[in-house]
């Protein structure tokens, strides 16, 4: 019995040391608790502290009091926007698009950190220029991959509302491109440098045999003809286009429209306030209502464009009506119909197919084929061609250059030396008294035609020299003698700092033109065209066919 109550005694200690144990570990756990609890109270009283959050709720709750507002927390959630940080880029979304021509472009999404929430905010496309082909489908790849990649990281953080900061980071991006670029092309040109070089090693072919007397002289008189004309300045050859550069324009105006609508203002007024400009200058709207052109049925190559330019002082509601009245009187004309007989007068002609601006291209064989066109049209609708109507003519003569003959094409079979040229223009214009505006009448190398013409014209008429799109990795070209005024686009890498800087630069000396391969649902010209303040828009002729132009002039009626 001793022995086991000894046992039991034994059992009995061996049990109040564990239970010692498990309180001592359930008091360690509960201390620790509790300074866990200490240090976190702590670090949010800091958190807290630091953010003066105590004080702005009690100011919040004591204003939410007096005011007494329906909405309470309608009141609160405002009250704390305003002290919320502003919103910053967290990244960039790229996708490909189509234009008006059906071809691939880039649509560049803008992704922000709004109140802690990541949203889209807006979007932007712009044209990527000309030549469909394996070449765009690699400058649609390639902007892509920079929008999706390198340029979402480089944005990251920044404020959208900073337009020159962000055109900026873009241009050097841009240039350490074009610099890649341009050493590639180098590397390319001496590998076929090298290779012309060992073809030229192989044993030159035997000598023709000798001409006849009779090819002598015609040799000669061909030699002689050719010595008689001046010899036109070759072509400066332009700055190839780098693969890609479609995403700096793209995601430019992507930024410039999610800054107006984080500033909750329209696009207009954003962009205005980035010029610094107080009040806003409605541009004259220019509508296109003939083309006669290269691609035209006839063979003039020479009215690109015959565009209406509107009696100063008219309403933009006004000029649209005058337009759509001379574009219906001119496809009444050119399908032969009678006033009343309609279009559908039996045995009349079909009417001529747009061109890509969607204006009526002609087949004319002369210039004044197609203005005494116009003038019918005004005469038959009772307009006053020269006071109510004038006249621009979009001659786009860079591109009729035969540099084998160095003469313009300015019709099929009816090439025309820069001078002939020249003469041609003076008396198209004196003939025309109500054309007012010339635009890209000769190549930027003919800077003698150019100062000539100026100096033949005078004031009568205008000259205008299509700057295109900007290029992303150059500064604009030198001013041409007699020049006026300048016509833009945003196309390819044209950021809207460019635009800004150019509208600036020749304050009512500027036409922010739209392009015949706008990407789809891409409605800012009008925007733009107000906020920078520049002196006319235009619009092509897409307010004439129904193909979204009406979106573009909201702004303008607005």
């Amino acid at each position: 019995m001793a022995a086991a109550a000894a046992n039991n005694n034994h059992n009995k200690k061996k049990g109040r040391a564990r239970g010692d144990v498990r309180r001592s570990d359930e008091e360690e756990e509960e201390e620790e608790e509790r300074r866990d609890f200490r240090q976190m109270r702590s670090s949010a009283c800091e958190f807290y502290r630091r953010h003066d959050v105590a004080r702005r709720l009690e100011t919040a709750l004591s204003d939410a009091f007096f005011a007494r507002p329906d909405d309470v927390y309608g009141y609160l959630a405002n009250f704390f926007t305003k002290l919320s940080a502003p919103p910053r880029i967290s990244g960039l979304t790229g996708r490909e698009t189509y234009d008006a021509k059906g071809q691939p472009s880039v649509r560049a999404e803008v992704m922000c950190t709004v109140r802690n929430e990541q949203k889209p905010t807006s979007s932007a496309a712009v044209s990527a220029g000309d030549g469909p082909g394996k070449g765009r489908a690699r400058h649609v790849a390639t902007a892509l991959r920079w929008i999706n990649g390198p340029l979402s990281d480089l944005l990251k953080g920044c404020d959208p509302c900073d337009q020159a900061g962000v055109d900026h980071m873009l241009s050097d991006f841009f240039s350490a491109r074009h610099r890649e670029d341009k050493e590639a092309r180098r590397l390319r040109e001496e590998e076929e440098e090298q290779s012309k070089e060992a073809e030229q090693e192989a044993p030159p072919p035997p000598p023709p045999p000798p001409a006849s007397s009779k090819g002598k002289k015609a040799v000669e008189k061909a030699k002689k003809s050719a010595s008689a004309e001046k010899p036109i300045p070759p072509c400066v050859p332009p700055e190839p286009e780098v693969p890609g550069s479609v995403a700096v324009g793209a995601v430019s105006l992507a930024v410039a429209k999610s800054g107006a609508l984080i500033r909750d203002v329209p696009l207009y007024k954003h962009i205005s306030a980035l010029t610094n400009q107080s009040a806003f200058q409605v541009p004259v709207p220019l509508v296109t209502l003939l083309s006669c052109g290269r691609s035209s049925p006839g063979k003039l190559n020479l009215l690109e464009e015959v565009i209406l330019v509107p009696r100063p002082g008219q309403r933009v509601k006004q000029v649209v009506a005058t337009a759509l009245r001379i574009h219906q009187e001119l496809m009444r004309l050119t399908s032969g119909a009678t006033p009343k007989a309609g279009p559908t007068q039996a045995g009349a002609p079909p009417p001529p197919p747009p061109s890509e601006a969607g204006a009526p291209a002609l087949a004319c064989e002369r210039p004044e084929q197609a203005l005494d066109l116009v003038a019918e049209a005004c005469l038959a609708l009772g307009l006053a061609l020269g006071q109510e109507v004038r006249l621009a003519v979009n001659c786009a003569a860079h591109r009729l250059m035969d540099y084998s003959r160095g003469k313009y094409e300015v019709a099929a079979g009816s090439p025309r030396s820069p001078d002939e040229l020249v003469d041609t223009y003076q008396a198209l214009l004196l003939r025309y008294p109500a054309v007012v505006a010339l635009i890209q009448p000769f190549r930027k190398e003919d800077v003698d035609q150019w100062e000539r013409l100026s100096s033949a014209i005078g004031s009568s008429c205008s000259l205008l020299c299509d700057m295109g799109g900007l290029p992303a990795s150059q500064a604009p070209p030198p001013a041409l003698p007699g020049v006026k005024g300048h016509v833009l686009q945003q196309v390819n890498g044209t950021k809207v700092s460019d635009l800004i800087r150019i509208a600036t630069e020749n304050p009512d000396a500027v036409i922010l033109s739209s392009s015949c391969s706008e990407p789809c649902g891409e409605d800012c010209l009008s925007d733009l065209a107000v906020g920078m303040g520049v002196a006319y828009v235009g619009l092509g002729a897409r307010v004439l066919c129904g193909s979204g132009g009406f979106g573009d002039i909201q702004p303008l009626v607005q």
